[in-house]
């Protein structure tokens, strides 16, 4: 049970909208550091950075994968991606988790996954200590990401209790998941994190929509990507332009009442910084809770398939 201290505490949250060196591990996990660094130089407790961002959003690529037909080249980039991608029971997770524990702030992280041969697009909060508090994996990835990402399981479809409030995540399009959305309302999420790859107008009345209907804080991150940002040879054929935009961002956090407090913020590089008071997270339930007073639990029950893991999921 949270003290009522916790419950109204104010936090300063901030979200990252930039570009990982694509398929670059080294040079990424540098990038995570340097913007780490910057959000914390402005108080924040709360760092959130965009889907797959270490090491990238394969926008693009399909992997040489037809119904029927994988090509060499296709297998070739799938070996370079999982080789970029990160294992979170070692020595990745470590180096992550240092950065948090270096600038003292909660960090969350989009990151590509490896577990044996197979990908996930997965979520990882490191604690202000560099412990990994927290992993989630995408439950369905949309559409063609099918072809390189395994879909989660849902244990890890929860809110997590921290020193700065309940915190929640889910990725990009689980966020058209109305019961996935209701498992973590009724796990009382107060900081709802939305890493992202979808940069269309849409987005920010999907994001204003769940604030209003969790009665808590979203802040959703994008990539904010250029052609230069992915290697030379990368099959973008049609886009030469160095300074083409791939990626245009669309970050925000919003309040419990659907009001936006920073963004959205296209075209270009940004950290969004906003003061969340928790309290707001109490008072906008006055009249509407969606999974208290103003649920029907006669008329309609989620019923959860997988129980929670305890500890990191």
């Amino acid at each position: 049970m949270m003290s009522n201290a916790l419950l109204t505490r104010t936090v300063r949250a901030a979200v990252v909208q930039t570009a990982p060196v694509a398929f670059d591990l080294e040079a990424t996990l540098e990038r995570v550091a340097t913007r780490t660094a910057e959000a914390a130089d402005q108080g924040a407790e709360l760092v959130l950075f965009p889907e797959a961002f270490v090491s990238a959003y394969p926008r693009g690529l399909t992997f040489g994968t037809v119904i029927g037909s994988r090509s060499e080249a296709g297998r070739a980039w799938y070996q370079r991606y999982w080789e970029s991608s990160v294992a979170l029971d070692g020595e990745d997770a470590a180096r992550i988790g240092a950065i948090a524990r270096a600038h003292g702030v909660h960090l969350t992280v989009g990151v590509v996954e490896r577990a044996g041969g197979s990908l996930f697009c997965s979520v990882a909060l490191f604690a202000p200590d560099g412990t990994l508090r927290h992993v989630h994996r995408k439950l369905i990835p949309t559409a063609a990401e099918r072809i390189v990402w395994a879909q989660g399981d849902g244990r890890s479809v929860r809110g997590v209790p921290t020193e700065i409030g309940v915190l929640g995540t889910a990725v990009c399009w689980e966020h058209y998941m109305p019961l996935l959305r209701t498992a973590l309302y009724e796990d009382g999420v107060q900081l709802w994190l939305a890493p992202t790859a979808d940069s269309r107008d849409s987005w920010l009345a999907t994001m204003q929509h769940v604030a209003i209907e969790g009665r808590c804080f979203v802040l959703s991150a994008n990539q904010h990507a250029r052609r230069r940002d992915y290697p030379l040879d990368y099959p973008l054929d049609d886009v030469e332009d160095p300074d083409a935009i791939i990626t245009r961002g669309g970050s925000c956090i919003i309040d419990p009442y659907g009001t936006v407090l920073a963004g959205p913020v296209f075209d270009e590089d940004a950290l969004l910084v906003a003061d969340l008071d928790l309290g707001a997270t109490i008072r906008a339930r006055l009249d509407l809770d969606v999974t208290g007073h103003y649920a029907r639990p006669d008329v309609f029950a989620l019923h959860r398939k997988l129980e929670s893991r305890d500890g990191t999921a």
